[in-house]
């Protein structure tokens, strides 16, 4: 004899949370976060993060004074005043720990460890200019996803919108490889689409710091996400580990994409993967990505090259000081060149470059440039010469990162830049 069904449960309601200025609490400090917290900063909310511990990339999040973190375990107490709280541990006691102080607050509580015992939701989220679209699969983050890229396929693509056919099963995957993607330097919408098309189909995500956050909003629930953050003159993975995760990833049978932000080869030690990659016989596609030498001051009204001003541009690494041994850039070489000098990692050690360029020959007057997170909400530009630019950095409390640009370029164009 057939039983009957039980009662289909009700269907979430839908709702845009305005969450700007308002408290949200993150407990976790571990990949589901990583992934959680960018889509919260966007939205301009109040973030407390309680975790006793965090990825590298929450940390510079912290540094940046982007949002609060209490270095310990949830409390209680810490729901006071917040609006929605997000649960992103693995353990089941403790988010239902979470969870039931929520209720007793009447506020929202999202879990990642269970979404039957959560009160809310997380959509499958794509973004499309000002256009945000978010899909609920009914409790199958796959149907979500799915539907959500083929709805995110339908707003990039030009002339009449044709519905396709919505798969639902698991991410095309024909053998372990890897994938080198450039993300781009900071802006979610300028990775390539071929890029975004890899990143859907992705099993690990292994990603810096500086990968626009908003795409890791984006991935799938199931997806691996490791975070190899590299944060300037901070805690790192080794890259030696780094290639091993690719490579066994890969040998596993998965389909793993390493996210990098601007271009894989630009100060990216992309080519130091790759070759780790086909000495372990493992299949490697490159994608270019939007590099932040000449995006960054470009954003900023600086352009790279301009007829009758420059005719030529250089990209350097500053992140050695000129009188380091291990320094292979040849500054005094540099302060003889006429055309735009664009300086990457160099704010550490921008009073030692700006000196060595001016006492080989660089005028102390030559307009320079500082871009602060270009193409970001957080971008700050300072406009400043060579001779003062150092101090002109320290006064405004400039962080990394940050593009210098020096040359008569900074004054071509105007500091009014066309959306």
């Amino acid at each position: 004899m057939t039983e009957p069904a039980g009662p289909t449960p009700p269907s979430p309601y839908p709702l845009g949370l305005r969450l700007g200025g308002r408290r949200v609490v993150v407990v976790g400090g571990g990949a589901v976060a990583t992934r959680r917290v960018p889509a919260l900063l966007d939205a301009g909310a109040d973030v407390l993060l309680v975790s006793p511990e965090l990825t590298p990339a929450l940390r510079a999040h912290v540094d940046a004074g982007r949002l609060h973190w209490e270095p310990r375990r949830f409390a209680p107490g810490d729901l006071d005043g917040a609006w929605l709280v997000q649960v992103a541990v693995d353990d089941r006691a403790a988010a239902a720990a979470v969870s039931a102080a929520a209720a007793e607050r009447r506020i929202f509580c999202v879990r990642a460890d269970d979404r039957t015992a959560a009160s809310a939701w997380t959509p499958a989220v794509t973004r499309h200019g000002p256009v945000t679209v978010a899909v609920l699969g009914g409790g199958d983050p796959r149907r979500a996803m799915a539907t959500r890229d083929a709805i995110r396929a339908l707003l990039g693509r030009k002339g009449p919108l044709l519905t396709p056919a919505v798969e639902e099963g698991a991410p095309l995957n024909t053998g372990g490889r890897v994938a080198l993607v450039g993300a781009g330097p900071g802006d979610p919408e300028l990775i390539t689409v071929k890029g975004w098309r890899l990143l859907t189909e992705a099993e690990v995500v292994v990603a810096d710091r500086l990968v626009p956050g908003l795409l890791l909003d984006e991935l799938r629930p199931d997806v691996e996400l490791v975070d190899a953050s590299k944060i300037p003159y901070g805690p790192s993975r080794a890259q030696e580990e780094i290639n091993r995760i690719l490579v066994d990833r890969a040998r596993a049978g998965k389909v793993v994409v390493r996210l990098k932000g601007g271009d894989p080869y630009v100060f990216g030690r992309g080519g130091e993967e790759l070759l780790a990659c086909a000495e372990a016989g493992v299949p490697v596609t490159v994608v270019p990505g939007v590099t932040s030498a000449i995006a960054v001051p470009e954003v900023a009204g600086v352009p790279v090259t301009h007829r009758g001003v420059a005719h030529e541009f250089t990209v350097v690494s500053g992140h050695l000081a000129p009188d380091a041994p291990a320094s292979l850039v040849r500054w005094e070489a540099l302060a003889g060149l006429r055309g735009t000098l664009v300086i990457l990692m160099g704010l550490k050690n921008l009073a030692a470059i700006s000196a060595t360029l001016i006492a080989n020959g660089r005028p102390a007057d030559t307009p320079a440039a500082v871009i602060q997170e270009g193409t970001t909400a957080a971008q700050r530009t300072l406009r400043s010469t060579l001779g003062t630019v150092a101090a002109d950095v320290e006064a405004a409390a400039l962080r990394p990162p940050a593009i210098v640009v020096v040359g008569d370029v900074v004054h071509t164009l105007t500091s009014t830049i066309l959306a």
